[in-house]
C-alpha cells in the first residue's frame, strides 16, 4: 500500500491482566513485557484497573488491568 500524503495511521488496543507480588507497577510492567515478546511496535498503555488477590486476609499479589495500543499492520 502506497503511502500518500494525509494517510494515518491505525493502531489495535488489546487488554492485559499483569501480576506482581511487589506492586501494581511491577504488575504493569509485567504485562508490557511480556507482550514486547510477540507484538511489535507498542505505543502506549494505560492502566484501567487495578485490584488485589487476597488469601487468608493477607495481600498476595498485585493486578494491573492494561490497555496496550500497537501499530496495525494489514
Amino acid at each position: 500500500m502506497a503511502k500518500g500524503k494525509g494517510m494515518g495511521s491505525v493502531y489495535r488496543i488489546t487488554e492485559l491482566v499483569g501480576t506482581s507480588r511487589n506492586s501494581w507497577e511491577d504488575a504493569a510492567r509485567n504485562a508490557v513485557r511480556t507482550a514486547a515478546r510477540t507484538l511489535r511496535d507498542l505505543r502506549v498503555a494505560e492502566v484501567t484497573k487495578t485490584d488485589l488477590v487476597v488469601e487468608n486476609g493477607k495481600v498476595v499479589a498485585y493486578r494491573a488491568r492494561v490497555a496496550l495500543s500497537f501499530k496495525y499492520e494489514g
